[in-house]
């Protein structure tokens, strides 16, 4: 493409222009990295694509995955995932907790996700527990709507500070 004009630079002797090129030569490569150093430097791995459950499959039964899940059929039970979208055909009844939720069909429970989208052609039937949630205009709710900073560990029951048995019993007096 572009050089550096040598308009102003003396022409090379040619036992010069000889050594430059001899001294490429001769450089010795450098040592080829450990294949450890390639793991953890080497480019991200490609996100493998979402798992889609056809509008023609009825699954009975649960489902989890780090991934992302495509709802076009029946699931009778609940999903975990980390983007969950339920397409227009779709009905879900159980519950549903994912990073992100897309609602454009049915789903009958409880949903937890930290961003919760109901679309103008969602139908949910149960709970909402959301760090933030959108509802679109013509979308069909029943149920309550909940904000925490962490919807997705709240499904846990949290451990009473005293025991039941404990708590039952009267204290002794000395």
């Amino acid at each position: 493409m572009f050089s550096k004009s040598k308009i102003n630079d003396p022409a090379p002797k040619t036992d010069d222009a000889a050594k430059p090129a001899a001294k490429e030569a001769s450089a010795v490569p450098p040592a080829p990295a450990k294949a450890s150093e390639f793991k953890s430097s080497a480019a991200p791995k490609a996100k493998p694509a979402a798992s889609t459950l056809s509008s023609d499959l009825h699954i009975t039964g649960n489902l989890r995955t780090t991934g992302d899940i495509v709802v076009e059929g029946t699931v009778e039970g609940d999903i975990r995932a980390h983007l969950l979208t339920v397409g227009e055909s779709a009905t879900i009844k159980g519950e549903v907790i994912a990073d992100d939720v897309v609602v454009n069909g049915r789903i009958v429970g409880r949903v937890r996700g930290l961003k919760v989208r109901l679309t103008s052609t969602a139908r949910v039937e149960g709970d909402i527990i959301h760090k933030t949630i959108a509802i679109e205009s013509g979308a069909h709710f029943e149920g309550s709507v909940q904000r925490q900073d962490d919807p997705l560990s709240a499904g846990k029951a949290a451990a009473p500070a005293v025991p039941p048995a404990a708590a039952a019993k009267p204290a002794k007096a000395e």
